[in-house]
């Protein structure tokens, strides 16, 4: 892989999304079955947590766990999903709690298994007061329904007279999201090559750099997210000015 890349550590994305995919195309590769593949992409997880918090100036990372979407995919691989997920959590928790990081949990918690949101939300609490990171997973996540859910929200308040229709602009439509303290992406990270967007965040990374990158999530490592923020350095953010 050669050298490491040099980062300008005055200029880190302040918050780093990944879309991790390839959890499933890894497996097949190997003739393994995807819950290995999740596996696998569960130790990539740790790497990029760790990769974050040893850079400091990253302040929020946010991961794409399982999506609205997620719920298409068979019963065997969705329940080995969620039994990974809250083992992940069990085994981490005071790891990530020890390293000063906060978890916050993004997406819609009613339709998640009890014992997946009760790990999930044991998390959150122990880790509350946590200041040096943020790690926000997206679980039963959609960008669009996170849009349905806050613009569900503001009618609500309109009908009962809490909010004029004329104060709804965008800082009042971003206070109605699901975890409405993170700052906008600057860097969102998809892996094995794909170029969508896939319903992730799309109100926070309208001005988010985006770097694809070819390997399969479950080979991903910290270097790779040096890589990624190398790549992002290099380009100039307009944010629309010219």
């Amino acid at each position: 892989m050669g050298m490491k890349p040099e980062l300008d550590m005055t200029r880190l994305p302040r918050h780093i999304a990944i879309i991790m995919d390839g959890n499933g195309r890894w497996a097949e590769k190997r003739g393994v079955s995807h819950a290995e593949g999740h596996e696998a992409g569960a130790r990539s997880v740790r790497a990029a947590i760790e990769g974050c918090r040893e850079l400091r100036r990253v302040k929020v990372l946010s991961l794409y766990a399982f999506s609205t979407e997620n719920w298409r995919r068979s019963k065997t691989e969705i329940n080995a999903l969620f039994g990974l997920l809250s083992k992940y959590v069990r085994l981490e928790l005071e790891n990530i709690h020890k390293e000063d990081i906060r978890v916050t949990i993004m997406g819609r918690r009613d339709g998640l298994p009890e014992r997946v949101r009760s790990d999930l939300e044991h998390c959150e609490e122990r880790t509350r007061d946590n200041r040096s990171m943020v790690v926000n997973v997206g679980i039963n996540y959609g960008g669009r329904a996170e849009i349905a859910d806050a613009a569900r929200q503001l009618a609500f308040e309109v009908a009962a007279g809490a909010l004029r229709p004329e104060d709804i602009d965008p800082e009042a439509f971003a206070r109605r999201l699901y975890v409405p303290e993170l700052p906008d992406v600057d860097l969102l990270i998809r892996t094995s090559g794909e170029n969508r967007l896939s319903n992730f965040m799309l109100w926070q990374v309208s001005y988010a750099e985006i770097v694809s990158m070819a390997l399969l999530w479950p080979d991903f490592r910290k270097r790779h997210l040096r890589e990624a923020i190398a790549r992002y350095q290099r380009r100039q953010r307009r944010f629309g000015g010219r």
